[in-house]
């Protein structure tokens, strides 16, 4: 078998078999869209399995955390849903990590996992890998668990887990799933019935941006190879599109379908006073969060509407284009932009958490005229006060405000500000003027590795996918002067683990096979998933891993190094990268000099299929400035350390 192709498709069913859960199961995620599965097979899922590997597309990864972190970047890479298969017990437990990450991230995910017999199911007599309170684990990590109880409730239960995990905020949705009840006959044409209701509901929620999509299909109807499959219509299994084809179901949505909650608004009370104080403003800011990627036309508007600079966390990255001159991005906690802040009149912040590593632990100063919007009615509020509160879809809310602020031409008529305000093509040249001092400062800062981001921005097309796990380049300068154009692109775990990058990375990959991803990994964090390099290789995306080899954990060195007198734990030992990706299959390459970066990241970046390239981090030359985290150390755990120490750093995670 060619490596580079997708494995052949098995065989159909047989005639006249009757149906069973994965045929129900593929016939649901044809419904939302996903063609491709991620997963450990297992005597707990197997008939699940089975369908996903004849009818669409199985990847069976190495760890079920893999799993889930490979679906929750494949449906953010397309603004949509992705799914993970996990078996019963531990393999549901191993699944936990990636689960916490989808549910901070508010990432839609479908995790089915296995369950074993319902005859045995909550007896406790050790049956294979039974567990206690499976589903009170699953509910801790999940925004909704539920189990099949019975085939005639497996669709319901299915949408109604596919559902929430599509309502806005969104998160990760669990099923467990009985074996007995998998392998049970299913009787599809009353299946087939749930799964519309929730093609309706899908169609009413509509796209938020327009998209090119495929073609309507009639439930029942035989689809030939080469025709792609709208979603949101349920489809028969048996359908013949092959797996690997490019005519498979391909969904890039500009952002989540916000199922009919319904949806929050803010009083026609509020948002008169909020767009007042808006209007008024002269030294406007804008603050986005990830809640702004689902609003950015309306966003764009604003920003042209008010003269306001951009502030963004990383979530929010890409909500307007990062070359866009307004946008001054990840740096609210540089000193130049806490100057800003400081001289900034009002602020709009739009769907973000303001979290402790974006923050200084909350010690960032904002102005006190703060007009906050949240679909999350107990974010408003909850970390800075906010003079209006506007609980709403950020998309309704910043249209509301538009509508009040009306065209730009009429602002011009409005009253000139008093003699200290500066005019606005002066805020506009401040913004410009931040801006460009955040990127300057940093770029100095990170020494030679400023090199290699160059190089990677300049060998990536403006629609690559670029996951980030944590690791100090993706900290220190990944998460801020690496540009991001589209907030699709943008990957990494919001949650603050490590690890989860190549699984990420992968799922992304496969979800938008046309374009190169990048994964930005350290050689500690890429440890945590080794085994992840073989998906890597048998699935054989266009992916290429930069792994930055500084042989161990180098945040935690430079903490140790700065307030302690030795190093704990954080010393690794590190493989060979050119035997490793050798034994695996993948072709490699070295990065050890600036002048090295260009044509390696150029040639890597341009390959069909994977390619490990290693950042020799020794050889390249240390950052002029260490990297260390966002957290406090008290004072009585500090050790003195002779020498100077380094200067601390003010990037965020």
């Amino acid at each position: 078998m060619n490596p580079q192709q997708p494995p052949p498709p098995s065989s159909p069913p047989q005639p006249g078999r009757p149906a069973n859960g994965g045929d129900l199961l593929v016939a649901l995620l044809r419904t939302l869209g996903i063609d491709t599965v991620f997963g450990i097979v297992s005597v707990h899922n197997l008939p699940l399995v089975e369908a996903v590997d004849r009818e669409l597309r199985f990847v069976p990864v190495r760890h079920e955390a893999t799993a889930v972190s490979a679906a929750d970047a494949y449906g953010r890479a397309r603004g949509g849903i992705g799914c993970a298969l996990t078996s019963t017990g531990t393999g549901a437990g191993n699944a936990a990590g990636s689960l916490i990450e989808a549910l901070s991230s508010g990432a839609s995910v479908l995790h089915v996992t296995g369950q074993i017999d319902s005859e045995h199911l909550g007896r406790g007599r050790g049956f294979i890998h039974e567990t206690k309170d499976q589903l009170g684990m699953l509910r801790a990590v999940s925004v909704h668990a539920a189990t099949v109880t019975g085939t005639a409730d497996a669709a319901r239960v299915l949408c109604g887990a596919a559902r929430h995990a599509l309502t806005e905020p969104g998160g990760p949705a669990s099923v467990e799933w009985p074996i007995d009840l998998q392998y049970a006959p299913h009787d599809l044409p009353r299946d087939l019935a749930e799964l519309r209701e929730l093609a309706a509901l899908l169609e009413s929620a509509g796209d938020a941006d327009s998209t090119e999509r495929g073609t309507p299909v009639e439930p029942g109807t035989p689809v030939e190879p080469g025709t792609p499959v709208e979603p949101g219509t349920p489809v028969e299994p048996g359908t013949p599109v092959e797996p690997g084809a490019p005519e498979r179901p391909r969904i890039p949505v500009a952002r989540r379908r916000p199922l009919p909650c319904p949806l929050p608004r803010p009083t026609e009370a509020q948002l008169d006073a909020a767009a007042g104080l808006l209007a008024s403003a002269r030294r406007p800011l804008v603050w986005a969060g990830g809640g702004a990627t689902r609003a950015r036309t309306e966003l764009a508007a604003l920003l042209e509407r008010t003269g306001a600079g951009l502030l963004t966390s990383n979530s929010g990255r890409g909500s307007v284009p990062e070359d866009d001159p307004r946008v001054i991005g990840n740096f609210a906690t540089t000193p130049a932009a806490r100057a800003l802040l400081a001289d900034a009149d009002v602020l709009l912040s739009i769907g973000t958490h303001f979290r402790s590593n974006e923050t200084a632990d909350y010690g960032l100063r904002l102005p006190e005229a703060h007009i906050q919007t949240d679909i999350d009615a107990a974010a408003l509020g909850r970390v800075y006060p906010a003079t209006h509160a506007l609980h709403g879809h950020a998309p309704d809310v910043l249209a509301g405000l538009l509508a009040r602020l009306g065209p730009r031409e009429a602002a011009a008529q409005m009253p000139q500000p008093s003699p200290s305000s500066p005019p606005s093509s002066e805020w506009s040249a401040r913004i410009a003027s931040v801006r460009a001092d955040v990127r300057a400062t940093l770029r100095d800062g990170i020494g030679p590795q400023a090199a290699v981001c160059a190089a990677l921005r300049a060998a990536l097309p403006r629609d690559a996918v670029i996951a980030r796990d944590v690791t100090i380049p993706s900290s220190s300068w990944g998460n801020r002067l690496l540009e991001i154009y589209d907030p699709r692109d943008n990957l990494f775990p919001r949650g603050g683990g490590i690890g989860q990058g190549l699984g990420m990375g992968i799922g992304a990959a496969l979800a938008r096979p046309g374009t190169p991803t990048v994964v930005m990994a350290g050689d500690g964090g890429l440890a945590v998933h080794l085994g992840e390099l073989l998906t890597l290789a048998q699935a054989a995306p266009r992916l290429t891993l930069l792994v930055f080899n500084d042989g161990g954990y180098g945040v935690l060195r430079n903490m140790q190094d700065r307030y302690c007198d030795r190093r704990s734990g954080v010393d690794l030992a590190t493989p060979d990268f050119a035997l490793l990706a050798r034994a695996c299959g993948i072709p490699y390459a070295r990065i050890a000099a600036e002048d090295e970066a260009g044509p390696v990241l150029a040639e890597a970046t341009s390959a069909d299929g994977p390619v490990l390239v290693e950042v020799d981090l020794t050889a390249l030359g240390p950052m002029k400035t260490p990297f260390t985290p966002p957290v406090k150390i008290p004072d009585a755990a500090r050790t003195p350390v002779p020498g100077p120490a380094p200067e601390p750093s003010t990037s965020t995670s």
